[in-house]
């Protein structure tokens, strides 16, 4: 077989490209068709599409002449908020943060992925053919950390062609969202969830809205239907559309179609008519289901799932090790915009009037008001929660790829997680997703770190303010209720080694939603003294308490409590051993704080 020249293996890649965005256009998490068209090039007024209208033009400022020049592409997004603080404008101003640190960012907004995809494509294909600083493309692009998994599937597939120095690579996260990513449904399926089975939701399969209702599902023990042309009254179903704003229009119009009925994915011979119950959607989708018709609440949002979606930033592995000073200087000017954002409401007024100008969206109110998030009114009149997300600072990012003493890298839980459960609903679709090994590298977050020190990250986060005395304990709602078959050794607290996949598999579950508090439930079967299986079943609770709290300090401690039940609360007859087996059991139950 001839070996490719570069230039050849760079037309065979970008022909590759064309060919395989089709297969993989499902990965359209944030807005697609709503947003941006362009080809995923930043214009020289930082576009790459415009909005739906509305938008604010900036005051003239100096731009920064003497900054190594960068170009990101990312959704219109909360969790930009820091970045664009620390740009001072769609290009980095003369006196801001990103251009005092040598740095000239352009922002560019691009809602689809197979556009972000496109241009780190043209950026390594120029970058191979021996340009330094290619003017193709984009030298980073930012995704949603829920569904990057997915994402770098698609993206490493095709770098990959050019050599593995191509390689998509993670180097930060610079935000969050923290409620405004959602699913929303009925009253009543917050209060049992069971209820929710048989519902029928609509929102864009395999995006990061549907990731929250997956976890969701699988917290409270429900299924879901992988395919959209049926109906399964035992399962959650899916009305899956272009984005996240027909996902809201599809209830406010109750949309409605015939389909045929299966049971565990066998055909029944019947047919039902569906409507549309519920919605998985992200600001201002939530806004619209609330103000034009109402009547629903949000079950679980990224306001409890606190870890699921980073604002994550993937560049060219060989250009950022080539250029590590630039890209550390970047991640630290947005990191000290992230802290002004969250400390001065003058500086988060400034980086929502940037936010409205690059999204051509709304106003600077606009942006401000839904990066803090509230509780309006919906048209029905009942309150609904809306908006809500974070920048980072450097102790967020330090915290989330476990680089702060104590703490676990919950970027990483959060990527297998929402990685398997894609595999595991659309194998052929997404049959695997590289080993986070591959396409992580946290050293420029860590020689940040390095540099300002430790204790200052350690301490950059301030502890939650206590209640008042007397004050009432605020009202905590329950997320999830899931057993787990962690193996003890016989008549012992002690864990088998096959618990452990387990606990591993548990821990990871609650890293993603860790600003919820949990309760581990012992339970015992009733072979036995029923006073020693009480105490046993206390001890066996404890002992998954601490393996938690060991492995990740910074991330369980003060979030667990421990109750016992011994023999009491059987979920099945202890007539047969493997009754017993299912009764040997630690229940999880998840709740708001």
């Amino acid at each position: 077989m001839a070996t490719l020249t570069p230039a050849g293996k760079a037309a065979l890649l970008l022909l590759v490209a064309g060919g395989a965005f089709g297969a993989w256009r499902f990965m359209q998490m944030r807005g697609a068709g709503t947003g941006s068209t362009g080809s995923g090039t930043v214009t020289s007024s930082g576009t790459s599409g415009s909005g739906t209208g509305g938008g604010q033009t900036l005051p003239p400022s100096e731009p920064c002449e003497n900054g190594v020049p960068i170009r990101l592409l990312g959704y219109a997004w909360n969790g930009h908020m820091g970045l664009h603080f620390a740009n001072g404008g769609i290009s980095s101003a003369k006196d801001s943060l990103m251009c005092k640190r040598g740095v000239n960012l352009t922002f560019g907004r691009q809602d689809m992925n197979d556009k972000l995809t496109e241009a780190l494509v043209a950026f390594a294909t120029a970058l191979e053919r021996g340009e330094k600083n290619p003017t193709a493309g984009a030298h980073f692009v930012t995704v949603m950390g829920d569904g990057s998994a997915a994402f770098l599937k698609g993206a490493d597939d095709l770098l990959l062609r050019l050599g593995s120095e191509y390689r998509p690579k993670v180097i930060g996260t610079i935000g969050y969202s923290r409620g405004e990513d959602k699913f929303m449904g009925p009253a009543a399926w917050k209060t049992d969830p069971k209820l929710a089975r048989g519902a029928v939701v609509a929102g864009v399969i395999r995006d990061g809205d549907w990731n929250i209702a997956m976890k969701w599902m699988a917290d409270n023990g429900l299924r879901s239907n992988p395919d959209d042309k049926t109906y399964d009254p035992d399962a959650i179903n899916w009305v899956n559309t272009a984005d996240y704003i027909e996902a809201g229009e599809k209830y406010i119009t109750g949309y409605s179609e015939f389909r045929p009925v299966v049971k565990n994915g066998r055909p029944t011979g019947d047919r039902k008519k569906v409507t549309v119950q519920g919605v998985v959607t992200w600001t201002p989708g939530d806004v619209n289901v609330a103000t034009k018709k109402g009547g629903l609440v949000s079950i679980v949002s990224t306001k409890e799932y606190d870890k699921q979606m980073p604002c994550t930033v993937i560049g060219i592995d060989k250009w950022c090790k080539g250029n590590r000073k630039s890209v550390e200087s970047m991640l630290q000017a947005i990191y000290e915009g992230g802290a002004a954002v969250s400390k001065s409401e003058s500086a988060l007024m400034e980086g929502a009037a940037i936010s409205a100008a690059a999204y051509k969206e709304q106003d600077a109110d606009y942006w401000a008001r839904y990066f803090k998030g509230v509780t309006e009114k919906d048209k029905t009149g009942a309150s609904v929660d809306l908006g809500g997300s974070s920048a980072n600072t450097l102790a967020d990012a330090a915290k989330t790829f476990g680089l702060a003493p104590g703490s676990a890298n919950t970027f990483a839980a959060t990527y297998r997680q929402f990685g398997d459960i894609v595999v595991s609903q659309y194998p052929k679709i997404v049959p695997e997703y590289p080993p986070i090994e591959q396409v992580l590298d946290t050293s420029y977050v860590n020689n940040i770190v390095q540099r300002v020190g430790l204790s200052t990250v350690t301490a950059a986060t301030p502890a939650p303010t206590p209640r008042p005395a007397g004050a009432p304990a605020p009202k905590r709602e329950k997320l999830g209720d899931a057993s787990y078959n962690i193996a003890f050794a016989t008549g012992r607290a002690e864990f088998q080694q096959a618990a452990f996949t387990e606990l591993g598999k548990l821990k990871e579950n609650l890293l993603v939603s860790s600003s919820s508090k949990i309760e581990v439930h012992g339970h015992t079967d009733n072979v036995g003294d029923a006073g020693k299986n009480m105490q046993l079943s206390e001890a066996r609770a404890f002992a998954v308490k601490s393996w938690l709290e060991k492995q990740a300090p910074v991330d369980f401690s003060g979030r667990i409590q421990v109750f016992s039940h011994g023999q009491t609360q059987p979920s099945v007859p202890n007539s047969t051993e493997a009754g017993r087996a299912k009764n040997r059991r630690v229940v999880i139950k998840i709740y708001s704080r």
